[in-house]
């Protein structure tokens, strides 16, 4: 059936009937959606869906992250073709999800993109589906929270990073992707007793309670470990999933803004993803993809990858748990 079926697809992203199912068309040509979902503006009878924020105004260092939606959604149509290796589920085949498209913001008007992204993904809220969002820079967390706390309440943020983004900084007024994570604290966007970093390995002199698991911890204690302190720590409490690429080590994901050597390796990240099936995970993103710095593609194969696993987690939270 698929390869009668590659025969005759093409351009899924528009052509698709229906919003479930497998894809099949090459994966070099055709229109580029993420996985080939049906990229539409119509929530109508969606439960998940998957924006891009090509935003990365708020960078310290390197820029090209505003690539990084279009690398990922192309580095994706390697994936979905078959079920997630792994998983006992198929997201594609059972729940309803789309291509919601990009973020339409105006890029020389930075001061006003917070309430625009807040905006969209309330949106995407109000209409009962989910979110996964690929950045874009580690900023966009901060309005993606905002309307996650307006809808769940303070959520447990599972943070992967080399850095904590807990700078000080009191300033609402500033567009940093070190200090969000701060302000989401402050903000009461985060219950941080309950949250989560993993793969940390820079120095933060106050976490504001936030619990955190070193690269070197993880590397130490293995996967189960990990996996086992996030579910205590998480619990059933409805949960936001940040990952930032450079959490992998820059041998594995060296397409990325600030990289920092002693990161984990994309086996440790794909097998704690895999692990944390059962968290009540409410939404997620994927963020720091720079494919100006992604030579082989990897970081953004990395990216597209980690994107899946967050389906497969929204997925199981909605039908194992």
């Amino acid at each position: 059936m698929a390869l009668e079926d590659a025969k005759t697809q093409v351009d899924t992203a528009f052509t698709r009937k229906g919003l479930k199912g497998l894809a099949f068309e090459n994966a070099f040509g055709g229109a580029t959606s993420f996985l080939r979902r049906t990229l539409t503006k119509d929530l109508t009878g969606v439960e998940l869906a998957i924006t891009g924020v090509p935003f990365d105004q708020a960078v310290s260092h390197r820029t090209g992250t505003r690539f990084g939606p279009r690398a990922i959604r192309e580095a994706s149509c390697l994936q979905p073709y078959d079920p997630p290796h792994g998983w006992p589920t198929s997201p594609l085949e059972e729940m309803a999800i789309v291509d919601y498209g990009d973020l339409a913001f105006d890029y020389a008007r930075v001061a006003d993109f917070p309430a625009a992204l807040t905006a969209h993904i309330r949106t995407i809220l109000a209409a009962g589906a989910g979110s996964v969002t690929l950045g874009g820079d580690h900023y966009i967390t901060f309005p993606i929270l905002q309307a996650y706390a307006e809808k769940f309440g303070p959520v447990s943020l599972i943070h992967f990073d080399a850095h904590s983004d807990l700078w000080p900084d009191d300033d609402l007024t500033r567009i940093d992707h070190g200090t969000m994570f701060y302000k989401a604290v402050r903000q009461g966007y985060v219950d941080p007793g309950h949250s989560v970093q993993i793969g940390i390995r820079t120095t933060t002199e106050d976490y504001l309670g936030v619990n955190v698991i070193t690269a070197r911890e993880a590397h130490e204690t293995g996967v189960a470990a990990v996996v086992a302190r996030v579910k205590e720590i998480v619990g059933d409490r409805p949960a936001y999933l940040t990952f930032d690429i450079d959490a992998l080590d820059p041998a594995f994901a060296p397409g990325t803004g600030t990289p920092v050597w002693g990161g984990l390796a994309s086996w440790q990240a794909a097998a704690i993803l895999r692990d944390l099936a059962g968290i009540n995970l409410v939404g997620g993103d994927v963020v720091e993809v720079s494919p100006p710095y992604d030579t082989t593609g990897a970081t953004a194969i990395a990216g597209a990858h980690v994107a899946h696993e967050l389906i497969c987690l929204y997925h199981w939270a909605r039908t194992r748990r």
